[in-house]
């Protein structure tokens, strides 16, 4: 039963002996819910992402069930409800277009609903972000289950990451090495269940990112999406989020500037993806919170890369779910954490990991002997990028993180899939491949586009990387040198609109430096002869998109939604009408 001390909003739905409090609980039993339900139990909202368009998030109904189990063992009342889900693979031309859209939703949803608290259901790269802005603006008490990563692929024998291998298999079958019977079968094997991404993608990512936060429970975001252990940890999450709203433990007191910082250590410490930068940016400004780029590139110079994973090392999600997952990350990287900050399970960061323990030591590595001496993500400036640029360094070559070359510019993506493999493109090696118009109001949206590929001559001549640069976003599962996020875009005026064929670019990731290398008087009559393209869009979602995205060292969001949560429903609408 619900615990006295606290006033549940559902209270005002169905608490009530009058016309209205009579018509919303007759509405809910015809679905055949006794008064019972009505007894004083907390209303549980839980949030599904569900879809049959989105596979990482395919198995979300039985998640759902098993945390209505929980909720009902620990004397709630739970309502499953739907919103928007983002599937990465399918949407087109990004579901970055559409997060903020999805957070929207959710946010509305539980605000306006008879809601007590909500359990977040999500998978896929930006229903887990989506899901956190929501939920911190509403600011509801809530609880996220991410849904875990898909089995392993197998080929031939060799273990298979699904994003990572794909974009290396597809190079050797650029380069004429692979065949195409072999590329069928990889095909047939890559993605065998339902989950997100089996390597350290954006998925695997903020699931982490979520845990470190606090809002899921301990050891919740690396369960495999098929594991029996992922339906049981739903099912104690149902029973968690209730003694959540009885402390009334909501996300404004978990979700706080030490959380953040933990989040931060733990992306640098797992060679997490670029786009949680993004991410965190656009939940920090739902808190009302300040959260500047400065702040992950200080923390990435003093947390190490100790996660093996791809793609920045060579094992899988399952390898570091069976090492130990997060915990045993975040046991490792104790000493750098904020201990004291509260967590979903009502404990403090530091308790929540005092007794993790680490199985692989080739999978999670020492703080004294990491896999790579700083954090995985870097952040660049210089006049290409005054508000920033992101490179993951931790899956760069090494020898090209200090680098200077000829830029090859592609205008939009269109031109560059018309002529990256074009034999007479003239391009080497040493080369800086650039790509224009791809950021949040260029592509629209900042697609994954920032993956520029090797041009085909290059790559049947052996080289493995390049420099490559945009104002565009990776996947969390792409590796090489690929500086992204430049900030501001080129479709504002951003430097890297003029650009031009043959101008040397010079990169210093070790002093956090981009420059483009042309006297300052061209740059001024370069810009000064610049127009801006034309809108994407004219009407719709689109439109308010283009009128409202903020750059990407902003986070992405929308410059209405920044700030602390709006107002409840309750104080104006108490008797709506039928």
């Amino acid at each position: 039963m619900g615990n006295k001390t606290v006033q549940l909003r559902s209270r005002d739905w169905f608490g009530k002996n009058d016309r209205w409090g009579m018509a919303h609980r007759a509405w809910l039993r015809a679905e055949g819910f006794s008064s019972q339900v009505f007894e004083g139990k907390p209303v549980i909202g839980i949030c599904n992402s569900w879809s049959e368009l989105n596979n990482c998030n395919a198995h979300l109904r039985q998640v759902a069930d098993a945390v209505k189990r929980g909720v009902w063992e620990a004397g709630g009342f739970p309502l499953e409800f739907p919103t928007i889900s983002l599937g990465e693979m399918l949407m087109k031309p990004t579901t970055m277009l559409f997060r903020n859209l999805m957070a929207m939703d959710v946010e509305e949803c539980i605000r306006a609903y008879p809601l007590d608290g909500v359990v977040l259901l999500c998978g896929c790269d930006k229903t887990t972000p989506a899901q956190l802005m929501g939920a911190a603006s509403a600011d509801i008490p809530a609880l996220m289950v991410p849904g875990g990563p898909m089995l392993r692929g197998i080929w031939r024998g060799t273990e298979v990451g699904s994003g990572t291998d794909i974009r290396r298999f597809w190079e050797e079958v650029r380069a004429g090495r692979m065949t195409e019977e072999e590329w069928c079968e990889v095909e047939s094997c890559v993605s065998r269940s339902a989950g997100h991404c089996t390597v350290m993608g954006t998925a695997s990512t903020m699931a982490s990112v979520a845990e470190a936060l606090g809002m899921t429970l301990t050891g919740a975001a690396l369960i495999p999406a098929v594991d029996a252990r992922r339906y049981a940890q739903a099912e104690e999450s149902g029973r968690r989020i209730v003694g959540i709203v009885n402390e009334d433990l909501r996300p404004s007191r978990i979700m706080t500037a030490e959380a953040l910082e933990n989040s931060i250590r733990a992306l640098m410490a797992i060679g997490g993806s670029t786009n949680a930068i993004v991410h965190l940016v656009a939940i920090a400004g739902r808190l009302g919170l300040d959260l500047p780029l400065e702040k992950f590139d200080e923390i990435s110079r003093t947390t190490p890369v100790i996660a093996d994973v791809k793609p920045s090392g060579k094992y899988l999600m399952e390898d570091l779910f069976n090492a130990g997952g997060l915990p045993a990350v975040m046991k490792e990287i104790a000493p750098l954490l904020r201990s004291r900050a509260l967590t979903a399970t009502g404990k403090t960061r530091g308790e929540n990991v005092a007794r993790a323990g680490c199985f692989n030591r080739q999978v999670v590595r020492t703080l004294d002997q990491p896999l790579k001496p700083e954090g995985g993500l870097a952040i660049l400036r210089g006049n290409l990028a005054p508000d920033g640029a992101v490179v993951k360094q931790s899956a760069a070559s090494p020898q090209l993180l200090k680098h200077r070359g000829r830029a090859v510019v592609f205008e939009n993506n269109e031109d560059l899939i018309n002529r990256v493999d074009d034999p007479d493109l003239k391009v080497d090696e040493s080369s800086v491949l650039v790509l224009k118009n791809a950021g949040p109001k260029g592509a629209p949206g900042m697609p994954e586009w920032g993956h520029l590929p090797i041009p085909a001559k290059l790559l049947k001549a052996g080289v493995k990387d390049m420099v490559r640069l945009s104002d565009a976003r990776i996947s969390g599962t792409s590796f090489g040198t690929l500086i992204v996020h430049v900030s501001p875009e080129a479709a504002t005026g951003g430097l890297l609109a003029v650009v031009r064929e043959g101008d040397e670019i010079e990169l210093d990731v070790h002093a956090r430096r981009l420059e483009l290398c042309v006297p300052d008087a061209e740059i001024k009559q370069r810009q000064a002869a610049w127009r801006a393209p034309a809108p994407h869009y004219t009407r719709g979602y689109g439109k308010l998109f283009l009128d409202h995205i903020l750059q990407s060292h902003e986070g992405c969001d929308f410059d209405f939604l920044r700030g602390k949560n709006g107002s409840d429903p309750l104080k104006r609408f108490r008797n709506p009408g039928l």
